[in-house]
């Protein structure tokens, strides 16, 4: 950026020189007998051309490396920050309007660099050192040239904050756009399923009309300046015609001074015009960068230490919750829930919506923190340990398999390199992957399609589960993993979710109590409280609210 500074100084200074060569151009030159400077003169204004050229393009080439790297890491420190963010703040800010912040805002703000250094660098300079000639010709004359300025400042000022208003209303706007894109796209299904396509395109079409609103009233206030500067100049050029064309015609002045004179004002025509328009364009950057700092700025609520203070003994551990209360901003969910998830045992969580199931598992995956109480792993408080630690000692299988737009070895290895072929092998024949994975045109090197779509429900589960199994961590969250399948591929999937269950700590989420009657202990919850635990023949026995919900679902 320095040297690209040094270059623009270069290449504004060339300005002043050329509008200097002027007046030795008419006075010397084109005077009789001014054959012999000739040479001299026009080398000297082909060398400062030469020199513009070359400064030009090397400045340009350097500005526009230092963007794209500074856009390029924006973007980067951006994602690192918001994946620290907490799952909270992901329910409040759609991914549409996060892409639009991550994409649009930092592309909008990458040109404030070569704005500023073009304009202090290049334009200002050649401003200065073009008044410097034409203070050196003749102040008065200048003093004349510079009439109108003072017309110039209360609308800058009052079209600057108008642009700024425009600029980030255009840019709210354009994340709803995003958002509304990828609202449309993911859930095209049920927008054609529902005949919403009408009813989608225009709502799209309303908030693509309020940003070409935004736009165009936005692009009419950067416009204004350079008109206004136009007229300022004009009234300028207007008062040194009146003033220097008078004292040449009078012989007090030579038509090489004046020429020189009015060939520096021209000249500065450009630059003003520019820097006129920089002011616009910076404040869209900086409306973008504000955008951009609010997501930096954005604060992790996790309180978690750099370096686990311990961490559970090899094995499968023993999951305990001691009265842990946990509330979302509009509602309760978890009120002093206390349960032990035995170590090796399979565990199964039951109740109604809304009981507080899969926040149990958003607590034990630190994917939200308690307000009171602990949850231990191991026997060590999870508050203790770092989330990477934390999650280390999970593996997750759920009813809607995530799966990335990769092939499914990505998928399966998830960015790891340290996985041999035989693991790799032992996991696809104990998730039943094995089975279809040949059938596959490409194997393991086979597009998972967005979100999985190229695979069917039961082979999207089987992947799932064996990249549980690569993950060999000792605690298995299971959450209505084969709900969603049908019987034949349900038996399948069972069979191999059986098989990852050697070994772990288990604990499944079921609203069909038929999967979790062999689970070695079933914790009821109801209305964010434990209301009965023990065995599928236990709780029935007992005829409460496990035994209610068993009945209800017979019936059903």
């Amino acid at each position: 950026m320095l040297v690209a500074f040094v270059l623009m100084v270069v290449e504004g200074s060339t300005l002043g020189l050329l509008s200097y060569m002027i007046e030795p151009l008419f006075d010397k030159v084109f005077a009789s007998g001014g054959q012999a400077a000739l040479l001299g003169v026009g080398a000297a204004i082909l060398g400062l051309f030469v020199t513009r050229a070359v400064t030009s393009v090397t400045g340009r080439w350097l500005l526009t490396k230092v963007n794209q790297n500074a856009a390029a890491a924006m973007q980067t420190d951006l994602v690192r920050h918001l994946l620290t963010l907490d799952a909270s703040f992901f329910q409040t800010h759609p991914p549409g309007s996060l892409i639009d912040r991550v994409q649009g805002d930092t592309m909008a703000a990458q040109g404030a660099a070569t704005m500023v250094i073009t304009g202090v660098g290049r334009d200002f300079v050649a401003l200065a050192s073009l008044f410097v000639v034409a203070i050196n010709i003749d102040p008065w004359w200048t003093l004349a040239a510079l009439i109108g300025t003072p017309l110039l400042l209360l609308p800058a000022l009052g079209l600057q904050r108008y642009i700024r208003r425009k600029t980030m209303l255009m840019r709210e706007q354009s994340g709803l756009r995003a958002t509304r894109l990828d609202e449309i796209f993911h859930g095209i299904q049920a927008v054609k399923l529902n005949r919403m396509e009408d009813y989608q395109s225009g709502r799209f079409s309303g908030i693509v009309r309020r940003i070409v609103r935004a736009e165009v009233k936005s692009a009419v206030g950067r416009a204004m300046m350079p008109g206004l500067v136009d007229i300022v100049t004009g009234i300028g050029f207007f008062a040194v015609l009146m003033l220097g064309g008078r004292e040449v015609a009078e012989g007090t002045r030579t038509t090489g001074e004046f020429m020189a004179f009015f060939t520096a004002m021209a000249l500065t025509f450009q630059p003003i015009r520019r820097l006129s328009e920089l002011a616009g364009v910076w404040q869209i950057a900086s409306a973008s960068l504000e955008r951009v700092y609010s997501l930096l700025d954005t604060p992790s609520e996790s309180h978690r230490p750099a370096v686990s203070v311990a961490l559970p003994p090899p094995g499968p551990p023993e999951v305990r919750f001691e009265d842990v209360v946990f509330a979302y901003p509009d509602r309760p969910v978890l009120n002093g829930v206390s349960f032990t998830a035995e170590a090796g045992r399979v565990t199964a969580l039951v109740g109604a919506s809304g009981a507080g199931k899969s926040t149990i598992f958003q607590l034990i995956s630190a994917l939200a923190e308690p307000a009171s109480g602990r949850i231990l792993i191991g026997g060590v408080d999870t508050a203790g340990m770092t989330l990477p630690d934390q999650r280390g000692l999970l593996a997750s299988v759920s009813q809607d398999a995530a799966l990335f737009d990769e092939t499914l070895r990505e998928n399966l290895t998830l960015g790891r390199n340290d996985l041999i072929d035989d693991r790799l092998a032992t996991a696809l024949g104990d998730a039943e992957v094995s089975s279809f994975i040949d059938s596959l045109p490409l194997g393991l090197e086979t597009p998972a399609g967005p979100r999985g779509s190229a695979l069917s429900g039961g082979q999207r589960q089987r992947i799932a589960i064996a990249r549980a199994l690569l993950a060999d961590a000792p605690v298995l969250l299971l959450d209505e993993a084969t709900s969603a399948l049908d019987t034949r591929t349900e038996a399948a999937v069972s069979a191999a979710l059986a098989r990852a269950q050697s070994g772990r700590t288990t604990l499944v989420i079921a609203h069909r109590l038929s999967t979790v009657r062999d689970a070695h202990k079933i914790i009821v919850l109801d209305k964010g409280r434990v209301a009965e635990e023990g065995t599928h023949a236990d709780l029935l026995a007992k005829g409460g609210l496990y035994a209610q919900l068993h009945d209800l679902q017979l019936r059903e």
